[in-house]
């Protein structure tokens, strides 16, 4: 131990976390939570339990002179039954804004998913420490964003010097819905998911309530984005709908009425953009439910099929394309009386030419690459001049 500047444990608090709607005190620490616990309450789906408290997005923000930083987790790592280990979950180190470490924690929980029959098994295991040595000298915001995909709470904060909030530095808040591809799916690092790299682009201060496999319209989650401050916000729908084979054309169209009703209550006049999905061809035509092919558990890069029968779109049955329809209408139906509502079809994102190149592994999910690349798109079509997020003329430059 370095006796000249002994370590300085500062209890992790609201000042210093961004990202989460909601800290719990836990037995060992505090854990992270991107929904309320009122929406909590009011849901009864695991999926939905894990998604949400998996830190996308979360981050400590820090003003320090510390050259080193340790931080106690208790991660909780995934493991599916039958498919090969999955990689520990990435804690990003921001520096004054660049990406200057990358590392890990071992240890802590194991979340057994058997995903043929959606059973869930948890072990409780120990905490792990994360290390950034070799920090610049002086002043500096610090950042270090969670695992996206890796459900963390935090015992212990220790520095080499003081910290205190970062204050404010007038960035826009970006508050943005989605599902698993939102969430962060296969992205190489918390700041590396689109939503992320998005933000980053765009100068904006993200709140990510991508929720893998549970963006269902549900209301709790419309009530949580209502009262949570933000000038920007966005809503990405479809997949999941169809995934989960939830609904039909005749509940659909109501349903994300109702979901942007209740946004609007608390964001009258905020820019809202409404995106459909990116390009999934298994249910670009093919109604759901999503299963897994038990066949391809063998190859260890598990792959999912669309189940339904085409036949049934007749009767309602939802697609992707009638998901793109619908959404679109809806927004040209709401935008003759909400000018800040917006629309984007997803395939600006992610569309055939990208499948080409950049094949979903899995057939749902785009890899690290296609996450960088939505980001980037989303960038340029938003946050740029004549984008639904575009700064106001003669306002700073944020980014």
């Amino acid at each position: 131990m370095n006796t000249e500047n002994p370590w300085i444990t500062t209890p992790v608090t609201a000042d210093l976390l961004r990202g989460a709607l909601e800290l719990e005190r836990t037995e060992r620490g505090i854990l992270p939570h991107r929904l309320p616990a009122r929406a909590r309450a009011q849901n009864t789906d695991p999926q939905l339990a894990m998604a949400e408290a998996q830190p996308a997005g979360v981050r400590l923000v820090l003003r320090t002179r510390a050259t080193r930083i340790e931080l106690d987790t208790v991660p909780t790592k995934r493991v599916y039954a039958g498919v090969p280990p999955r990689p520990d979950g990435v804690y990003d180190l921001l520096v004054d804004g660049r990406l200057t470490g990358r590392e890990s924690v071992t240890g802590g929980n194991t979340l057994t998913i058997d995903m043929t029959t959606g059973a869930f098994d948890h072990r409780t295991g120990p905490a792990g420490t994360l290390r950034f040595s070799g920090l610049p000298e002086g002043d500096k915001d610090v950042e270090i964003w969670l695992p996206h995909n890796e459900t963390t709470e935090l015992v212990a904060l220790r520095t080499d010097a003081p910290v205190a909030p970062v204050p404010d530095r007038g960035r826009r808040v970006w508050l943005h819905h989605g599902s698993s591809i939102s969430h962060g799916s296969d992205a190489a690092g918390p700041t590396a998911t689109w939503p992320a790299h998005a933000a980053a682009l765009g100068g904006a201060e993200l709140i990510n309530l991508g929720f893998g496999g549970s963006a269902l319209l549900d209301p709790f989650t419309a009530r949580a984005l209502r009262d949570t401050p933000a000038g920007l916000l966005s809503v990405k729908i479809g997949i999941n709908v169809v995934n989960t084979d939830l609904m039909r054309l005749r509940a659909f169209g109501p349903a994300v009425h109702g979901f942007l009703d209740t946004v609007r209550e608390g964001h009258p006049t905020a820019p809202l953009l409404v995106v459909s999905p990116v390009l999934c061809p298994i249910h670009e035509d093919t109604p759901g439910p999503t299963a897994l092919d038990p066949a391809s558990l063998a190859t260890g890069q598990p792959r999912f099929r669309a189940t339904g029968d085409p036949a049934e779109r007749a009767n309602g049955k939802l697609t992707l394309n009638a998901v793109r329809e619908e959404l679109a209408r809806i927004v040209r139906q709401r935008s003759a009386e909400d000018p800040n509502l917006y629309y984007l079809d997803g395939r600006a994102l992610y569309g055939a030419d990208d499948y080409a190149e950049l094949p979903l592994p899995d057939e749902l999910h785009p890899d690290a690459a296609a996450h960088l690349r939505i980001g980037e798109r989303f960038a340029a079509h938003t946050f740029a001049a004549g984008g639904p997020f575009a700064l106001p003329e003669g306002a700073p430059d944020q980014a």
